[in-house]
């Protein structure tokens, strides 16, 4: 079994160039299968997840090439609209593929979408889209069919924020017939990445980044070429990262634009931040100040941002409280980082954060990409050695995490121990 161990670090210093969205990549790399010609995609990063629906799209006829760092897909060759229920379930994104193949197969079988555990993560607006647009829903025990003789626009009314069934929606109206408004959309930079690449093939996509989106139904999408945008959410940990011991840390290739929120966080708490064109600079000045986060849809604080946040905060002389109503339950990593020396208290939907204590390295278990970083990023400030295990979430959402870390300065390798030793490890010392 793998694991990172991680040490005191000091300040962290250097720069980091960031790959392409994994949240954008994981809806284009789908939507490419609605195209009748050749796509090429750049700036999709070498992930796990991404991995994973290379497979999928593989075993069901897409054509996939890596060449000079991009990816080019021929979906004229897809035969099936049958995924593999194993596969989709390894990771939440396949849902897409209802999205992108209903259109030209008019039924589709997919496992039910796995990925990190939030809890309240349901289907439910995803379906509300399938039904609306025409779609028949089944659901099984470990899969579910979706199917559509005909697909005609409508009006639909998300009960919810969600960008996930936000760009599902636009996949599937951009062939249905007639017109489909989207009303309470998504406005993520992800929505826009997606619709974008929609557009670019023949789309007819008006009003991504608000509200209120309209799709004009087309006959066909021709190909096309495509680079998706910057990774927000890396960007974001690293910049924080530059809190941690006092250092100094660039990201590169990135819209600043993007991290409005979060960036507006950095420099309360006492960071300073300096923007470029297409680059962030963040200094750490000193003591951190304790503060209040609430996590909600863009442009609010990301979510995907609290975890790591939380570790900075750790940092922070005072009471700091994180509030997560977007995913209640995301607060896996905080009985991790007890286990560190960290006192955290937990109250429904927030985590009340005492910071300034010293941090003990241990044994601890990422539940998912964001919660990894978070106690990588504690263990940079801990005494002694701090071994992560659970690196395969990880490497769902960071491709070469390592590489990354170390390229500012982090002290941390890949480790590998018995399962039953580290098990042993992890009881002794919980």
């Amino acid at each position: 079994m793998k694991y990172i161990q991680a040490e005191y670090s000091g300040p962290l210093n250097g720069t980091v160039h960031i790959p392409g969205a994994k949240n954008s990549s994981l809806a284009i790399l789908a939507a490419a299968c609605l195209a009748d010609n050749i796509v090429t995609l750049e700036g999709i990063p070498h992930i796990d997840d991404v991995r994973l629906i290379t497979e999928i799209g593989r075993e069901i006829g897409l054509k996939l090439t890596q060449n000079a760092g991009q990816v080019i897909i021929d979906p004229r060759w897809i035969h099936s609209s049958v995924i593999d229920p194993g596969k989709a379930s390894s990771y939440r994104a396949s849902y897409y593929f209802v999205g992108a193949l209903l259109s030209k197969f008019g039924k589709v079988t997919i496992g039910l979408p796995g990925g990190d555990d939030f809890v309240s993560r349901p289907m439910d607006q995803h379906i509300k889209v399938f039904q609306a647009l025409g779609a028949q829903v089944r659901l099984y025990k470990d899969y579910y069919e979706v199917e559509a003789a005909e697909l005609k626009g409508a009006d639909i009314y998300f009960d919810t924020l969600t960008s996930g069934a936000t760009m599902n929606a636009m996949m599937m109206a951009v062939l249905a017939k007639g017109r489909t408004q989207l009303h309470n959309a998504a406005v993520d930079p992800e929505v826009c990445d997606t619709a974008r690449f929609l557009n670019q093939l023949g789309a007819r996509i008006y009003g991504a980044g608000t509200d209120r989106i309209r799709i004009e139904g087309v006959p066909y999408l021709n190909g096309g070429i495509h680079t998706v945008i910057p990774d927000r959410l890396i960007a974001g940990a690293f910049l924080m990262a530059a809190g941690l011991n006092g250092g100094q840390v660039t990201v590169k290739d990135v819209i600043p634009e993007h991290l409005g929120s979060c960036l507006a966080k950095l420099e309360e708490i006492g960071l300073h931040v300096e923007c470029g064109e297409n680059s962030i600079t963040a200094y750490g000045t000193g003591a951190l100040k304790a503060t209040r986060i609430r996590a909600g849809m863009y442009p609010s604080f990301a979510t995907d941002l609290q975890q790591p946040m939380t570790a900075l905060l750790l940092q922070a002389e005072g009471k700091s409280i994180v509030t997560d109503r977007v995913y209640p339950k995301r607060f896996a990593h905080v009985p991790q980082l007890r286990r560190l020396g960290a006192e955290i208290e937990l109250r429904q939907e927030s985590a009340f954060i005492r910071g300034g204590l010293p941090l003990r390295g241990g044994w601890v278990h990422a539940t998912d990409v964001r919660a990894g970083i978070c106690l990588l990023m504690a263990g940079f400030t801990a005494e002694g050695s701090t071994c992560i295990t659970g690196v395969e979430h990880i490497e769902r959402g960071y491709e070469d995490v390592i590489g990354s870390f170390r390229s500012i300065g982090a002290k941390l390798s890949m480790r590998e121990l018995d399962a039953q030793e580290i098990s042993s490890r992890i009881h002794m010392q919980g």
